[in-house]
């Protein structure tokens, strides 16, 4: 074949080829989402999310993670983390509430389904000083699905190793992110029986700090509702409030902290009062 057209050709694939991505400006905003088809960081002009002081029962788990965050935005050794458990007892919006509490660091959220592409997110963010802080909410694994490899190097940090400035958060309804049946499998594939029992919590193992969230009894219940009709000014007796709140957790079949967020929507909609700047409960 001519030389000639041979490095036409090859000139002309190079045109067609989407371009490397660039280094990400970090500078517009305070978050970002990670879109993989188009190599870009999207700034949030507004993260929806609730005070710290506002989330309640889980005292414990807000105390660790924010040291964590706050070790890592002073350029300190910090983990990565998964937070597990129940559906609404505010996982995501406790990693956001945090993150409004240490401005330095920036806070980048991918979704499960571009998992696959972490280690090309954490490739540009290496090249940047900026402190990062990814966010995957809900993430787990189902059969048949092979990203959580991908996962467990970046965890790892691979041969380069994570990035000084990265750390990652992962929330999950599951303590293990992976169903029984696709661990099971993992160990019966496995070469060697001591590694095949290590494959039942590798992936989650790998994170440094695991904080299970549970269902509340009423009385915290009770001490979210409160703590929200406070912030928000709500022009109600906290016997009726209360009343109101047991009614209202009774027809929703529990007392998780999306439930209390809901019913003071509900209840401030009736007393018609805006709820100004406020978030949602993840």
């Amino acid at each position: 074949m001519d030389k000639d057209l041979l490095t036409r050709i090859a000139e002309a694939l190079e045109r067609l080829a989407p371009p490397p991505p660039g280094l990400p400006d970090l500078s517009s905003a305070e978050a970002f989402v990670w879109h993989p088809g188009r190599g870009a960081l999207a700034p949030v002009p507004h993260v929806s999310r609730v005070d710290l002081a506002l989330l309640q029962g889980i005292d414990s788990q807000k105390a660790i993670l924010l040291e964590n965050t706050r070790r890592f935005a002073a350029r300190l050794p910090a983990n990565n983390a998964m937070l597990w458990g129940a559906r609404g007892m505010g996982k995501s919006s406790l990693v956001k509430a945090v993150h409004a509490v240490c401005p330095p660091v920036k806070l980048i959220e991918i979704f499960r389904d571009d998992i696959s592409t972490l280690p090309v997110l954490l490739g540009l963010l290496r090249q940047v000083p900026a402190r990062c802080l990814i966010l995957c909410d809900d993430l787990s694994f189902e059969r048949e699905d092979a990203d959580y490899k991908a996962l467990k190097s970046v965890l790892d940090g691979g041969i380069e190793g994570r990035p000084d400035n990265v750390l990652f958060y992962a929330t999950s309804n599951r303590r293990h992110l992976m169903p029984r049946d696709m661990m099971e499998n993992e160990r019966s594939t496995a070469i060697n029986p001591a590694e095949a029992v290590e494959e039942k919590v590798s992936l989650s193992d790998r994170f440094g700090i695991w904080l299970g969230f549970h269902n509340g009894g009423q009385e915290v219940f009770f001490a979210m509702v409160e703590a929200y009709a406070a912030a928000f000014a709500l022009p109600v007796a906290e016997a009726d409030l209360r009343a109101a709140a047991v009614e209202w957790s009774m027809t929703r079949g529990g007392r998780s902290g999306r439930v209390a967020w809901q019913f003071i929507q509900d209840m401030a909609g009736r007393l018609g009062v805006t709820l100004t700047g406020a978030g949602d409960l993840g």
